[in-house]
């Protein structure tokens, strides 16, 4: 029982070096998650950090917990989250005004609370049985985190389980939102558009006049202007829209001082025939 116990108190330089190296990464995609401004950024950090914790799992021999990480957690919710936030968006007309006043010195002081009660935890935590990863895993991986969360840590299951739906479906009922008033028809908003006097024809077809077919690309004018009515309007909000009206233009010029020339040389070899 000491050579087990020193053998799983021993740390090779391998181990320590990959510790380190993997541990300083996950903390700064976790810090990176919770400083970033843009959530899609904070989502690709999270996903980082969850693939770090997944390889700190694979190095300790638990191979289903560290497949369980990559394939539910990373690969299903996080890229889940991350493809809702792109494609609703978040423009820069979302007021993000903070609604509970003093909430941020709130989150911070829970924060330091909670990590020096987990330091605290950490330290005095004494470990004097060692069974080793084959005798834990000998009747299977599976089988043995199965016995032990349906066994030991039943309660403590049900309970993470009970606040997930509640928050499942405390999402649900936020972002919920009733129709109050009869949806508009065409006739209606046509005859706003007209007493208003703003926008009256329709809108510009986008790439009509396109010369790329990238969704932050303007569509052009007849006269080579570009038009942002053929943009999203999140990118607008953004700001991200990218200007190649300059770029259309001159190769329109070169395009009709070519034609010009080869109309100039077509009509000089019909007058010589």
């Amino acid at each position: 029982m000491s050579a087990l116990a020193a053998a799983a108190t021993t740390t090779s330089t391998g181990e320590a070096l990959q510790f380190w190296v993997l541990a300083a990464v996950a903390v700064i995609g976790a810090l990176c998650t919770i400083l970033m401004k843009k959530a899609v950024h904070s989502a690709l950090c999270l996903a980082g950090t969850m693939i770090v914790l997944a390889v700190f799992y694979l190095a300790n021999g638990a191979y289903f917990l560290g497949v369980v990480q990559v394939v539910v957690y990373t690969g299903a919710i996080m890229m889940l989250f991350l493809f809702v936030v792109m494609l609703v968006g978040v423009t820069a007309a979302d007021s993000l005004k903070e609604t509970i006043k003093g909430q941020r010195w709130l989150a911070v002081l829970c924060g330091l609370g909670f990590g020096i009660l987990l330091i605290a935890g950490l330290a005095n935590a004494k470990l004097t049985h060692f069974n080793g990863l084959g005798r834990v895993n000998s009747a299977g991986h599976v089988e043995g985190l199965a016995q032990l969360i349906f066994t030991r840590y039943i309660f403590a299951f049900e309970i993470t389980g009970a606040l997930l739906i509640t928050a499942a479906v405390g999402a649900m009922v936020l972002t919920h939102r009733e129709r109050t008033e009869r949806a508009a028809t065409q006739r209606e908003l046509s005859e706003k558009r007209v007493r208003e006097g703003v926008q009256v024809p329709p809108l510009p077809a986008p790439g009509v006049y396109a010369r790329h077919n990238a969704v932050d690309i303007a569509g052009l004018l007849p006269d080579g202007t570009p038009s942002e009515l053929t943009v999203n309007k999140t990118l607008r909000a953004r700001g991200q829209i990218r200007d190649v009206s300059t770029e259309a233009l001159d190769d329109l010029k070169a395009l009709e001082q070519s034609s010009a020339e080869r109309l100039g040389r077509d009509s000089r070899e019909e007058a010589s025939k």
